[in-house]
């Protein structure tokens, strides 16, 4: 089968070429999820299914999920592997973090897209050779936008704009921000695209299992107070000189007794995305999906992309059997050619 699906043809019964004119090669579309860092593993998958011949037709992501997608289909994967294998450390990846104390996110974006302009350009999507859509959510409508026509870059940025953390960004007359509130896995852009047969990357699987409810929970008991020395008065200091743009930065993240900013704001997108993504996944499931087991990942471990990229090899390895074998079953019949009764 993977031979005719790279368009070399396969001998029949009779010893003569099967090519592409007996089974016309379906329709593949391809819908990568959102999950910030995580994203680094739709590297691997991608690799993985190209090498083995199945080369998507349509492509459709959401977050990071559109920046990798939107990468692949201008012909700039490599160059985004090499990038994202050179985020070493923590402090490497807050260089491209310009903190902001004002205006409408934490991050302005501008160092990330500039990056991402370097790499792709002024490319415009209608100029892809394939079919591309970013999804994103409008501001104060909450529309699911598609984002089919326009700069490339502009596409990849309004998709990944986590509420709160990056700026939203204006595209046309449309406040835009992360496709992830709406749709995480957006499998029915990739149909309404004219795939036929979807594959789909949910990067969120394991992350809470099957959530549950804690029917009673209350404040711990109190404990019995100890007596405690007497304080002495502090010493007097002269107050510290600070750059507020260095305590933002160091507030980030947070500690180990108190979540940071973009804990809680993570940890609260990732419950939504989570519910979200399983709704959708039910009203519209994809004909394959894959699930790399990345949960163990934040969302800003960047500097972790080479294990990232492996285990997303590793999901599409052990879903390539299942991909085949779909494909060949849903293969459109040749055009002209009526269905076999079964005897």
């Amino acid at each position: 089968m993977l031979d005719i699906l790279r368009g070399r043809g396969v001998n029949g019964a009779n010893g003569e070429k099967v090519g592409l004119g007996s089974i016309r090669r379906p329709v593949i579309g391809l819908a990568l999820g959102g999950g910030a860092a995580r994203g680094f593993a739709h590297i691997g998958i991608m690799r993985t299914l190209l090498a083995n011949g199945i080369v998507p037709d349509v492509v459709v992501g959401t977050s990071i999920g559109a920046a990798v997608g939107g990468a692949y289909a201008a012909d700039r994967l490599d160059a985004l592997e090499d990038w994202a294998r050179s985020l070493q450390g923590v402090r490497n990846i807050l260089g491209y973090l310009d903190i902001r104390l004002n205006g409408s996110g934490l991050i302005g974006g501008e160092k990330l897209a500039s990056r991402l302009e370097e790499s792709i350009g002024q490319t415009l999507i209608e100029d892809l050779p394939m079919k591309y859509a970013s999804v994103a959510t409008e501001v104060r409508t909450g529309h699911e936008i598609w984002l089919t026509r326009g700069r490339l870059v502009e596409a990849m940025r309004a998709s990944y704009a986590l509420p709160g953390i990056f700026s939203p960004v204006m595209i046309g007359d449309r406040w835009l921000v992360d496709g992830a509130l709406v749709n995480p896995v957006p499998v029915s852009a990739a149909r309404a695209l004219g795939a036929e047969i979807v594959i789909a990357v949910n990067l969120s699987t394991d992350i809470f299992t099957h959530s549950t409810t804690i029917h009673a929970h209350g404040a711990m008991p109190v404990p019995v107070a100890t007596p405690v020395a007497e304080e002495v008065p502090a010493k007097r200091r002269f107050p510290r000189i600070f750059s507020p743009e260095k305590t933002v930065k160091r507030e980030f993240f947070g500690s180990a007794g108190r979540p940071g900013i973009s804990s809680v704001m993570i940890d609260a997108f990732n419950i939504m995305q989570d519910r979200i993504t399983r709704a959708r996944l039910a009203g519209d499931p994809p004909d394959l999906l894959i699930t790399p087991r990345v949960g163990q990942f934040g969302w800003f471990d960047f500097h972790r992309a080479e294990d990232l990229i492996a285990h997303g090899a590793r999901a599409a390895e052990r879903a390539l059997e299942s991909i085949q074998e779909t494909i060949h079953v849903l293969a459109p019949a040749p055009q002209g050619d009526a269905p076999k009764a079964v005897e």
